[in-house]
């Protein structure tokens, strides 16, 4: 199964690039003294997109139980942390505070942490990934 692509241009110089998606155009930059801070960095960019899809995942599953949620925040913080296999190199840890508003009762709030859990930006970044790069 195929999904939109993501086009994205650097220029001769910098860091920052242009990104377009399903009509959609946003930049992505680092940083002084990589970039210019125009964007969001790469990294700024995964975060969001764990925050972006649990929040909808939140939204969906409780508007289908017609559950009273007024709200849904998702902070997503990274960290580095020493090699779970014991090794030199360093494991990202992704930290997702999950703020709900409304009159949930506390089996409703358990039951949405847990489908968090199952949102697919979630799934897809806790297996391995496969990528495949090709020069065209």
């Amino acid at each position: 199964m195929a999904f939109p692509a993501v086009q994205v241009r650097a220029g001769a110089r910098g860091v920052r690039c242009d990104l377009s998606t399903g009509g959609h155009a946003f930049v992505a930059d680092e940083v002084a003294p990589l970039g210019t801070g125009a964007g969001p960095s790469p990294f700024d960019l995964l975060l969001s997109s764990l925050g972006a899809c649990t929040a909808m995942t939140l939204r969906v599953y409780s508007d289908r139980k017609e559950w009273p949620l007024e709200g849904v925040q998702v902070d997503v913080s990274r960290d580095l942390a020493a090699a779970a296999d014991g090794g030199t190199g360093q494991d990202h840890v992704f930290r997702r505070t999950i703020t709900l508003s409304g009159p949930l009762d506390a089996g409703q709030k358990q039951k949405l942490l847990e489908i968090a859990g199952k949102c697919p930006v979630h799934r897809v970044l806790e297996k391995s990934l496969k990528i495949e790069t090709t020069l065209a």
